[in-house]
């Protein structure tokens, strides 16, 4: 009996028993309800095969896809105090950031890097929704700064990808500030008469749409983003009145001027390559030369005079 119950049970239920599945294989589509593979989903960019939906999508993906061969080099930001003005609400401000941290692995809400995009000198700067909404604090108003400010030191245009639910409540006045101090780097950027596109991507609300994410030379979007600075929810119960479908998207902005372009993520380096190349002067580009890695595969050594200065964080 011993035999059969140590041995040949435990065998057969092995052999009939079910399998757990790890939670994150399969991830559904917001808009559609499709389970989608992961594999599948980030071979296309975190959108949605079924339908088109465009999920959001980590700044470090983003630029790995961007540049020439994945290739990039991030540009350091200057630190601002970690809690300025001691705020508390449900939690402790520094707990909320020590949280996001652990859950993006970044060390804030927007990144900022230096690579090429069809052989052509790029800064791009990128926020995550995932950290804290992607909300502009000091430190997002820093890093808009030092973009532009690498952008005029390498005469480089400037890329910046907009995804925010607006301005930090935890830093009050100070979140606000960054409004006119990002404003003025912009600013900056065109009396040097160098290119500032902006990508919007969902959502973009606020204080974000109230200062740099509308100030692009030319203005692009990915479709069905949410681009406006109140809420269209905030907006019908203000006026009272059911506003038309589509308020406040990328589509709607398109069509009543508020944007120049709609492009799709996968499109989107092509487009940025032959804009930029527009606006700097230079030949049309050629593209696929450096097109980014192949999933798995090691992305190539950054070209001769690439790499950043010293004390400059090492290539991603």
């Amino acid at each position: 009996m011993n035999w059969i119950s140590n041995y040949v049970r435990p065998k057969i239920n092995s052999l009939f028993s079910r399998r757990e599945i790890p939670a994150d294989l399969w991830v559904k589509c917001d808009a559609c309800g499709t389970m989608l593979f992961h594999r599948e989903l980030a071979a296309s960019l975190q959108v949605c095969t079924n339908c088109g939906h465009h999920m959001p999508i980590s700044p470090r993906d983003r630029f790995r896809a961007l540049f020439d061969g994945g290739v990039w080099v991030e540009v350091e930001v200057p630190r601002p105090l970690a809690d300025p003005l001691g705020f508390r609400d449900q939690k402790k401000y520094v707990d909320r950031l020590r949280e996001a941290r652990k859950a993006t692995g970044e060390e804030e809400a927007m990144l900022v890097a230096e690579g090429e995009i069809a052989r052509l000198k790029v800064v791009a700067a990128a926020q995550d929704f995932a950290f804290m909404a992607g909300s502009m604090g000091m430190f997002v108003g820093n890093a808009l700064v030092a973009a532009a400010e690498r952008a005029l030191k390498l005469k480089a245009p400037l890329v910046v990808f907009a995804a925010a639910g607006g301005a930090r409540m935890q830093e009050g006045i100070l979140s606000l500030m960054q409004m006119p101090r990002t404003t003025v780097a912009v600013e900056m950027l065109k009396e040097a008469g160098l290119p500032y596109v902006v990508v919007l991507t969902h959502p973009t609300t606020g204080g974000v749409t109230a200062s740099y994410a509308m100030l692009g030379d030319v203005q692009i979007a990915e479709p069905g983003a949410l681009i406006c600075f109140a809420g269209p929810r905030v907006i019908e119960q203000t006026i009272r009145e059911t506003l038309p479908e589509g308020f406040q998207r990328a589509e709607y902005l398109l069509d009543h001027g508020m944007l120049d372009r709609v492009v799709e993520r996968k499109r989107l380096r092509g487009e940025l390559a032959s804009l930029l190349r527009l606006l700097t002067n230079q030949p049309a580009p050629v593209l696929g030369e450096l097109s980014p890695p192949v999933e798995g595969e090691e992305p190539a050594a950054p070209a001769p005079g690439a790499a950043a200065e010293a004390g400059t964080p090492p290539a991603r």
